[in-house]
């Protein structure tokens, strides 16, 4: 199992910045790749970043330019850096890794989330 924890959430201004960590701990090493999702209510879960294991980093034309996710110690930590941020960034982020669960099953796990608001 893979659990994972997210932090760094908090209230900041328009045009600020904040860095989100999102922290692994169990068998890291089944993990293929993290993916930063926010939600805000009434809407569906929205996906913002994916950092895969070979490295690959994309990210939602919404947020593109302005975040960027990175790893730091392999698994074990990965950031949201999240720049120039707008009101419409407001949301609960989570962090969720795609891992093996056994050989040729992949699931993926889910962090409790951390709220990011933008005030105007």
């Amino acid at each position: 199992q893979v659990h994972l924890v997210e932090s760094g959430g908090g209230l900041v201004q328009a045009g600020g910045s904040l860095r989100l960590s999102c922290a692994a701990s169990g068998r890291t090493v089944e993990i293929l790749a993290i993916n930063w999702y926010r939600q805000t209510p009434g809407k569906q879960r929205e996906w913002v970043s994916t950092l895969k294991s070979g490295g690959d980093a994309t990210y939602a034309d919404s947020v593109k330019g302005r975040f960027t996710i990175s790893s730091e110690n392999g698994w074990n930590l990965v950031h949201l850096e999240m720049n120039n941020l707008k009101s419409e960034d407001t949301a609960v982020y989570y962090c969720s890794a795609k891992a093996y669960l056994r050989v040729g099953m992949v699931y993926d796990y889910w962090g409790q989330g951390t709220q990011v608001t933008v005030s105007a």
